[in-house]
């Protein structure tokens, strides 16, 4: 028995070393070195400081600002709440949610035709910070009018904001929504109102 625990003890423990230590640090150091903006959270910063990831989404209610797919992780874009609603398509729940959705962004954005997918369905993680070009190009009017701003001018903000296929093969064309609202904010700022300071 003692010739068999010996050898087991020390092999536990140096794997416990080589797996839980010098790999987990070897890893780290190379991405700090190679890829330091995506090892720390693709920090977005504004004025001095961090104010989002963007690879986490965030909820924007405001008409002046490009709204994200819709959340189901928590209350909205909790990360210690990631998930989705687990309905499936024959939910009823779902279906309701759904058309209570698409009624809120024909009246909030004045299209009478189909609504983008992304724009009425949450996604599996209820962080995800893109949406499809066509919602974005939906909702130009309503942020334009909003800013008192052109409809082309942000038109041309949101297409110079499309990601496309990684690798030319890989996933959809995509608009991350915490970025353009920040180019937003910085290239088209709100007017005050007639009569205010």
């Amino acid at each position: 028995m003692r010739g068999q625990l010996r050898p087991a003890v020390t092999l536990t423990c140096v794997l416990c070393i080589i797996t839980g230590v010098i790999y987990p640090g070897v890893v780290t150091g190379l991405a700090q070195l190679l890829f330091p903006r995506q090892a720390n959270g693709s920090l977005i910063a504004a004025h001095g400081r961090v104010i989002g990831s963007e690879l986490i989404g965030q909820a924007f209610a405001r008409p002046g600002y490009f709204h994200p797919r819709p959340s189901a992780a928590g209350a909205g874009y909790d990360g210690t709440a990631s998930g989705g609603t687990n309905d499936g398509p024959s939910s009823r729940t779902l279906a309701a949610s759904v058309a209570a959705r698409v009624d809120s962004v024909r009246r909030a954005d004045g299209t009478r035709g189909p609504v983008p997918a992304d724009m009425v369905t949450a996604s599996g993680s209820g962080l995800d910070p893109d949406i499809s070009p066509a919602n974005a190009m939906l909702q130009v009017m309503r942020v334009a009018g909003a800013r008192g701003e052109r409809p082309d001018a942000i038109r041309a903000l949101v297409q110079r904001h499309v990601e496309r296929r990684q690798f030319g093969i890989l996933g959809e064309p995509r608009v991350n929504v915490f970025e353009l609202n920040v180019a937003l904010d910085s290239l088209f700022p709100f007017r005050p109102a007639a009569g205010g300071p």
